[in-house]
Formats: structure tokens, sequence, C-alpha cells
């Protein structure tokens, strides 16, 4: 079942992602994906053209067209995003290795209704940090989304045996105390 579910997913990513000039609508599983993970690594690139990527914790969806995150330590990525506001992003399931990749433009609100409808946001989906320490909050309109998934599954290994694979890693490096 979760396979045909992908493969849906997939199929719909795939037609949307085609899209380049107006906003993606974000499926229900991208939706899941992004709100389970919370993980965004985005990927910006340096007026002289050096790649930067940083990992995002406060990675959500504001809503159907938009992603976003808060800008708690990014001096970096949002000075970026100031001669270049293109973005990707990533948020994948380590566990099951499949995501979604995620391309659009991305604005830095400071202050005013956006700023605070994506604090609100944030705190809505259980964040615990406080307005002080969010400098601005970055939303991302998402032009193009496409899936993401590990060429393990190329070997038609089910979801579940990777999954179970990856876990056991992890069990491994984090055992009980």
């Amino acid at each position: 079942m979760v396979e045909h579910l992908w493969r849906a997913a997939v199929s719909g990513a795939a037609e949307v992602g085609s899209r380049e000039t107006e906003s993606v609508q974000l499926t229900p599983d991208m939706q899941r994906v992004v709100h389970e993970q919370r993980l965004g690594f985005v990927a910006t690139v340096s007026p002289d053209g050096r790649p930067n990527l940083s990992p995002k914790g406060t990675t959500v969806v504001l809503d159907d067209q938009h992603l976003m995150f808060a800008d708690i330590s990014s001096p970096g990525t949002v000075r970026n995003l100031e001669t270049n506001p293109n973005v990707d992003v990533n948020v994948v399931d380590p566990i099951a290795r499949r995501g979604y990749r995620f391309e659009g433009p991305a604005q830095v609100h400071t202050s005013g209704a956006t700023f605070e409808r994506g604090l609100t946001r944030l705190h809505e989906l259980g964040s615990s940090i406080s307005r002080a320490r969010v400098r601005s909050i970055v939303v991302i309109e998402v032009s193009q989304a496409s899936p993401i998934l590990s060429p393990a599954y190329d070997d038609g290994v089910s979801e579940e045996a990777i999954s179970q694979r990856w876990m056991q890693h992890y069990r491994s490096l984090h055992p009980p105390r």
C-alpha cells in the first residue's frame, strides 16, 4: 500500500514539477513529509558563486504553495538571498530514504504581517522558540517540486525492508541506556 501511495505522489509531483513560472500546489504527501521531518536542507548561492547548504530545523509548510523557516542563526543564507532569491530545499525521511526537492524564490521578512504569520505557524506546530531568537521568517514560493527516492529502491527492495535496515543502523548509533 505504501508503495502504491508513493508512486501516486511521485507521478503527481512530476506533473507539478514541470511548471516553471507559477506556484506548485503542494500535495498532501509533500506536506506530510515536511511536517514529519521538520528538517530541510536549504541551498543558496553566494554572490561570488559559492554554494551554501544549511540545515533548517524550523522548515514547515506555510500554506499549499509555500514553505518557510525561521532565521535563527542563518546569516549566510539570508545574505545570499539578498543577491539571489532562488533556493533549493530538500526534505528527506532518513529511515524510508524518500522525500522531496522544492525549488523557488524566497523572501525574507523581518517584520510585518508575514513575519507574524510565520511565528504563529511555528507555534501552532508546537515550536517553543522565543520571538526574540527569530531574526526573520523566510518564505519560499514553491515553483517546482520533485520526489527524491534512494537508489536502494532500484532493485525492487520494499520500503519496509529499507526502513528496517536504517532503523537498525540508527539504533546501533544510539543504543538504549
